[in-house]
This record gives C-alpha cells, structure tokens and sequence, in this order.
C-alpha cells in the first residue's frame, strides 16, 4: 500500500500530507520527494512524527479550517497532495482539496471504500450522488489499490480505497456558472425525480427537448447536468 500511494507521486518535486498521524507515509515520501510537509490537527502524535520523518515541515492545525493553498503555493512544483483521510470527514476534505486544486498536480487519496465507490460511481448507478459528479466535474479519477482491513493496526470494520485525483475540468463554468449549485439541489432528494428536485428552477414547459424530468438525479451523465445548468443560465 505505502509503495503504492508513494509512487504514484512520481514526477513530483514536493507533497502535502494531510493527516499523517505517526508518520507511516511521512518518511517515504520524504525518501522521495525534495520536500514534504504535513498538516496534523492531532498535538499529541507530533513528538513521534517528529522522530520518524525529522525533514517533514509539519504545520500543526485543522486542515478544514487551514488555508491549504497557501502552504502548497510555499512548495516546489509540480505538487502531490496526500491523504489518508479520516472516514467521519471525508466529504468535507475532498470539497477543500477540490476547492484547492489549481496548486497540486496529483492527489492520492486513501479513504472508505464505500465513498470511495461513491466517488467513481457513473451514471445509472444507485451509489452515485452530488458528490461523484462535483468531483467527476474536476477531476480525473482512477483506483491505485484497494486496502483490507488488515493492512491497519488495529484493524477497522471496513474495507478501504486509494484514488488517483489528476485536477482536470470538465465543466465550461462561464456558460455553467450555477452548475455546482444545480447539480446540489438535484440531489436535495434523491429517489425523486429530477424535475421535482428543479421545480424552483427549471419550469415545466423548459423540459422538453432537454432532459426526460422523469429521469433520477442519479441517472444524468456529467454532459447531461452541464445542459441543464446552461439552461439555467439562459
């Protein structure tokens, strides 16, 4: 797992680790890269952190509330980002590694496997929501490896996933400014329709020759959000 994550940096000159607790990935990556620093909220783990990987730069603090950009912009290009993130905050983490993507080239990102699935969920699958399209829309993802519960001391009840997030996107925000927006609220119920879920939005007779409104919100295509948030836009 460690060679893994750690070698799809390659080609990075430096990495942001987010959440690197006793250090376990911290030292190989300084191994590998000119630069790592290491953002952890956890005051009581930085004394072993410190004496596994003593050229981390660690900056002590919540990563939900860290201007993470600005510590990537101190960094010799190109960046990874690096995270084995903590199950109850996933989502949050990925929205702010997404809103930061313009300064990393690279993100390996360890998580449950369950969102995991969520994340590369396409459409048709029951499993895909606002998030898999709002990351979809960014970013490309691929599997790095999946992780058994074994792997970890002590072992958790659940199976894990790293992805791949290569910052790539896919949406034209000038002619889609609302579509983040659109995309939530088509999602606000999601075993409803998508035209009940737009009813404030989009009126009915705007339906034809666009989408069927019958359609679930987990059913449209990134191509097909992208024409109703232009539409919106109109």
């Amino acid at each position: 797992m460690v060679v893994s994550i750690v070698g799809q940096t390659q080609g990075c000159s430096s990495a942001l680790e987010v959440g690197p607790g006793p250090g376990v990935l911290t030292l190989p990556l300084c191994e590998a890269l000119s630069e790592v620093r290491a953002v952890e909220i956890d005051t009581g783990i930085l004394p072993v952190l410190a004496e596994r990987a003593p050229t981390a730069q660690v900056v002590s603090a919540d990563a939900l509330r860290t201007d993470l950009s600005a510590i990537l912009r101190l960094m010799p290009e190109p960046r990874a980002l690096v995270s084995n993130m903590p199950y109850n905050i996933t989502g949050p983490l990925l929205t702010a590694f997404a809103a930061c993507r313009d300064d990393w080239a690279v993100g390996v990102l360890m998580m449950q496997k369950e969102v995991g699935d969520r994340v590369l969920a396409q459409a048709g699958d029951p499993a895909r929501g606002s998030l898999s399209v709002f990351l979809q829309a960014q970013f490309d993802i691929s599997v790095v490896c999946k992780v058994p519960p074994g792997a970890f001391l002590p072992p958790p009840k659940v199976d894990s996933i790293v992805l791949k997030f290569v910052p790539a996107l896919k949406v034209d925000l000038e002619r889609s400014p609302s579509f983040f927006q659109i995309v939530r609220q088509g999602f606000a119920q999601p075993r409803k329709t998508l035209a009940n879920n737009l009813s404030g939005v989009v009126p009915k007779e705007a339906w034809d020759g666009l989408i069927d409104p019958r359609v679930r919100p987990h059913q449209l295509t990134l191509a097909q959000w992208e024409a109703v948030a232009r539409h919106v836009a109109r």
